[in-house]
């Protein structure tokens, strides 16, 4: 019997591992944009962040995209991230998640 190996994700926020599907991926297109990935599919490169809101508050607070995307990112940027990030969470039964 074969063992599935389960793909591990670091938030940016609070730095520990986490199974991918404890996870939500945001996402840097190769046109530069950012968008919210709740498939985990979109084309360009990924960071990742816990479904709770102190672990993104922890990631704006320490501007960590700018860091993992290399590449400044304006606070309008933030905060329509924010409105997808919270719609999520609402949708998936509100609360933190852990």
């Amino acid at each position: 019997m074969k063992i599935k190996k389960v793909p591990m994700r670091r938030c940016i926020g609070c730095m520990v591992s986490k199974p991918k599907k404890e996870v939500l991926r945001i996402c840097r297109t190769p046109e530069g944009e950012l968008k919210v990935d709740p498939t985990g599919k979109l084309n360009g490169r990924g960071a990742y962040v816990c479904l709770n809101t102190e672990c993104f508050d922890k990631m704006v607070k320490g501007r960590r995209l700018n860091r993992e995307f290399e590449m400044q990112i304006p606070e309008s940027a933030y905060a329509e991230l924010r409105n997808s990030f919270e719609k999520i969470i609402s949708a998936s039964g509100g609360g933190n998640i852990e």
